[in-house]
């Protein structure tokens, strides 16, 4: 990788250039203010996130297919998933490559490495998050770096917090006093019948569920046909 001065990098990135990670006009740097923002807040988690994944290791019995199981087909004694994210080349990992790679280019030592699997998150975690301030405002790697943080508590979380099934339904016509129409995403959860945007509040119920397709983008124009008459607040 190469090595880079903090003066060389304000060169490499000009004014009026993009946010890495989500594409927002930036005046300066690398990331957003929120981005920014939300990778300390990962970095912040992964240590717990790590701690967390124990109690997913061991996976959950099941029952085998009749006359099909043998016993080489007998389930892993641990989670191979729950284990690659414990393991070397999972959080701690990707924590541990990334500060290397962040100290190289600030013409630091390579990080002393000891300690439980554990720890080393906990110490990778704290590094990161206390030179954020230059990553994002500095380092071209940045937007490299926030994704994949992002990616790897997606990972994790889709294992100890699984999303709950839902269907959607359509976008929230509901309209704003300015007129705006909300247009977030409408989704029933799997078990219920009551629908309520998780933008703007609004609720809707299974009786309101086939009026929806008449109020959907291409019809709901502010003052039109497709906007209903609830106009929540933006509190």
């Amino acid at each position: 990788m190469t090595l880079i001065s903090e003066e060389e990098a304000e060169l490499v990135r000009p004014s009026g250039a993009e946010c890495l990670l989500c594409g927002q006009s930036l005046e300066h740097g690398y990331l957003c203010n929120g981005d920014t923002l939300a990778t300390a807040r990962r970095l912040d988690r992964m240590p717990r996130l790590y701690e967390a994944l124990a109690a997913f290791l061991h996976p959950s019995g099941r029952r085998p297919e009749l006359g099909r199981t043998r016993p080489a087909e007998a389930p892993l004694p641990v989670s191979e998933t729950v284990l690659g994210l414990r393991g070397p080349g999972g959080i701690v990992g990707v924590l541990e490559d990334w500060r290397s790679a962040m100290q190289d280019d600030r013409g630091w030592s390579e990080p002393a490495i000891a300690g439980t699997t554990g720890r080393r998150v906990v110490v990778a975690a704290r590094a990161l998050g206390m030179n954020l301030e230059w990553i994002a405002s500095s380092w071209p790697m940045a937007g490299a770096f926030a994704e994949e943080i992002r990616d790897l508590e997606r990972d994790v979380a889709s294992i100890i917090n699984p999303p709950e099934p839902s269907m959607r339904i359509g976008n929230c016509p509901a309209v704003y006093a300015d007129g705006q129409v909300c247009g977030a995403v409408l989704r029933v959860l799997a078990g219920t019948t009551e629908v309520a945007c998780r933008w703007c509040g609004c609720e809707y119920g299974p009786e309101s569920w086939l009026a929806l397709k008449s109020f959907q983008p291409d019809a709901a124009t502010p003052g039109g046909a497709g906007a209903l008459e609830a106009r929540p607040s933006r509190a």
